[in-house]
């Protein structure tokens, strides 16, 4: 017989802000894996102008900045979690360097991953408010909306060094083979 209680009676009650106090953590990562990350893919990158793309340590600054001031708000100290999903996400950029390494094709693979990695922080960044919002955090609020307003800048400036294919010319019609059979 068993002697435990029920799975049900010694589970722990989750709520909102559960979530909310841990995903800063996973920020606080991010946040500081990133610059490096980023600085890598810089190196790769071609033309020079479009490394600019990649180099935001300025705002990542920020960014860690307004995050201490949001687990100040929250009454913990500041630190991070390891966040899965940003490593495979530079993982994801690192095995582009050396797939293409010495060609002209990495650029457009590198750009990706780096929006992959702003397209993350952004939709992290906009749950964190909804949920700051729902359990009435109105002060980390404009520190949370500072961050991927950032992020889209990145983006914006990454979508603008994306290499463009290059035109290729129409093929010409083929002719009808159909009767050979």
């Amino acid at each position: 017989m068993n002697s435990f209680p029920p799975k049900e009676e010694i589970m722990v009650e989750k709520k909102l802000d559960d979530p909310f106090l841990d995903t800063p953590e996973d920020f606080y990562f991010a946040e500081k894996q990133i610059p490096k990350a980023l600085t890598t893919m810089a190196r790769v990158a071609q033309p020079e102008e479009g490394k600019a793309g990649f180099l935001h340590r300025q705002e990542t600054q920020g960014q860690i900045e307004r995050l201490e001031q949001v687990f100040e708000l929250l009454g913990k100290a500041a630190r991070d979690k390891s966040c899965e999903a940003i490593q495979w996400i530079i993982a994801e950029g690192e095995e582009i360097m050396e797939a293409y390494k010495g060609t002209v094709a990495p650029d457009a693979g590198l750009i990706s991953s780096a929006q992959a990695v702003e397209h993350y922080e952004i939709s992290r960044y906009g749950t964190q408010i909804a949920w700051a919002e729902q359990l009435g955090l109105k002060d980390a609020v404009p520190f949370l909306q500072a961050n991927p307003a950032d992020e889209e800048a990145t983006d914006q400036k990454l979508t603008q060094y994306s290499p463009r294919p290059p035109q290729i010319p129409r093929a010409k019609k083929l002719p009808d083979h159909s009767a050979v059979i």
